[in-house]
């Protein structure tokens, strides 16, 4: 808003006089709010992919989904039990005190952040570091790689596969079977049963790190599961441009709601980036 005050780029971009007064800084906070409630995100992003000149760009047959760690704006130090029976130990004193947390158990059944309690402890795999995250989600169109729908999750084990099914479900609405592409953390007997019962082809990664997988000869000999295999991957392009360039690998903002909010915006940016090429290339 100082910023306004006096520079006539940013008056013009605003569309402001050179006279007008600038805006109150409150505006902003509330316009956010309308924005959230309007749930503008979602509808901006299907906007874009309503263009006529994008709409035919994209396939409404095949399907890829994954989902990624969107690290939490909260500190580890933040990390209290519910039972409000105190934090870790904590020395040096002041906001930033030292504090161990050697030997201490914590989880989300009995811990939560005092900064964003929405955020969830979540680690990558073993060996790993648990952090304060939350989960997006992307599903994307195997034609040219755009991310046609988005959303954001509490991080934990199922919230990939859930994620994955809301998304799919709408389109799975039309005559004729289509094909969705994931990795093999998708690859559990229940997710696999619900997308055969909507009629979509699980094209799923076979886990078989000591287990049975439950994708079999009926999909895996079909030469559209290994083109599925191949293309899937491309969605990890665009979680790296949103996470790196779009700034989310960390997010500013706090509660699932304002995370979700900008996650699906920085979706709706990576396909406006990609557009132009895309649409040149076509013509």
């Amino acid at each position: 808003m100082e910023r306004l005050e006096y520079d006539l780029l940013f008056r013009w971009f605003v569309g402001i006089g050179v006279d007008d007064p600038a805006w109150d800084h409150s505006v902003f906070s509330k316009n956010r709010d309308r924005l959230l409630e309007g749930d503008i995100a979602a509808k901006f992003l299907a906007a874009v992919l309503a263009q006529p000149r994008v709409k035919w760009l994209l396939s409404s047959d095949h399907f890829s989904v994954d989902g990624t760690l969107i690290e939490a704006w909260a500190s580890m130090k933040s990390v209290r039990p519910k039972d409000s029976s105190g934090g870790p130990p904590a020395r040096n004193g002041g906001r930033n005190g030292e504090a161990d947390f050697h030997g201490q158990k914590r989880t989300n059944d009995t811990h939560a952040s005092a900064s964003d309690p929405e955020a969830r402890l979540y680690k990558k795999g073993k060996g790993k570091e648990a952090k304060l995250c939350f989960m997006g989600h992307g599903l994307m169109e195997n034609r040219h790689g755009l991310l046609v729908d988005a959303c954001l999750t509490p991080a934990d084990g199922h919230a990939e596969r859930i994620a994955a099914l809301h998304m799919i479900e709408p389109r799975a609405d039309r005559p004729g079977r289509i094909t969705l592409g994931a990795d093999k953390a998708y690859d559990t007997e229940d997710f696999v049963n619900e997308l055969r019962s909507m009629k979509v082809t699980p094209h799923v990664t076979q886990n078989t790190s000591g287990r049975r997988s439950a994708i079999d000869g009926r999909t895996t000999r079909h030469s559209g599961y290994v083109v599925s295999q191949r293309i899937r991957k491309r969605i990890e392009e665009a979680f790296g441009w949103i996470k790196t360039v779009a700034g989310q690998d960390k997010t500013r903002f706090r509660g699932r709601e304002r995370v979700g909010w900008a996650f699906t915006f920085s979706v709706a940016a990576y396909n406006l980036v990609r557009l132009p090429k895309l649409m040149a290339g076509a013509a």
